[in-house]
């Protein structure tokens, strides 16, 4: 069992890794401001599923294979950083956002799949997320504590809970903003800008680091 101080400083740790800006909470905002917060949500399963995965691996000992076969890692990083440069772009292309009073009924008739799988692929194809797990997990664990395997488990889901409540703030917050945006075109099209530029920003990160 992890003690208190010890969730407390983890807790911590997570507030501020969640609050910096990066590819998940782009995708979660854009997502919910162009398609309504169900489709947010969706994408925010997705990310949480990616993130649950990444727990499992790291626990698994997949992370340490990527940091012993540097050209597995390259290929991870150059197949997340053209992925996520291909969401940049298709944002960029997509047209200005139809937001108009029936907007919300036509985004919820949407499938949310796409927004799901868009979520699991971008966090799951990025192996700095990967590698993070990895490296703030054990500092954590203490194996006088009890069995490692338990204590993983439960880092593991406080680090899920936090991700997923960032994530749905993020995407209602989101979608209360599309109702401003509705009366603002210009707004839409420097916020489609902004995120096509700042995933596609993450992209070449990625690809350089």
């Amino acid at each position: 069992m992890i003690s208190a101080h010890l969730l407390i400083v983890y807790t911590a740790a997570l507030f501020v890794v969640y609050a910096v800006p990066g590819p998940d909470m782009a995708l979660v905002l854009q997502t919910s401001i162009g398609r309504g917060v169900r489709s947010g949500f969706a994408a925010a399963g997705g990310l949480g599923l990616a993130r649950a995965a990444h727990v499992t691996l790291s626990a698994c000992g997949v992370a340490a294979l990527l940091r012993s076969a540097p050209w597995l890692y390259e290929v991870v990083r150059y197949g997340g950083a053209v992925y996520l440069a291909w969401v940049g772009i298709q944002i960029f292309r997509s047209p200005v956002f139809a937001l108009s009073e029936g907007g919300a009924a036509s985004a919820e008739s949407r499938p949310l799949r796409a927004a799901f799988v868009k979520g699991l692929l971008t966090n799951l194809l990025n192996p700095k997320a990967l590698l993070f797990c990895s490296v703030l997990l054990p500092q954590f664990v203490r194996p006088e504590a009890g069995p490692v395997a338990w204590q993983m488990i439960e880092l593991g889901l406080v680090l899920l809970a936090i991700g997923a409540c960032f994530d749905i703030m993020y995407a209602i917050g989101a979608a209360r903003i599309a109702g401003w945006m509705r009366a603002h075109p210009l707004a839409q099209t420097l916020q489609r800008w902004t995120f096509s530029a700042t995933l596609i920003g993450f992209a070449l990160r990625l690809s350089l680091d």
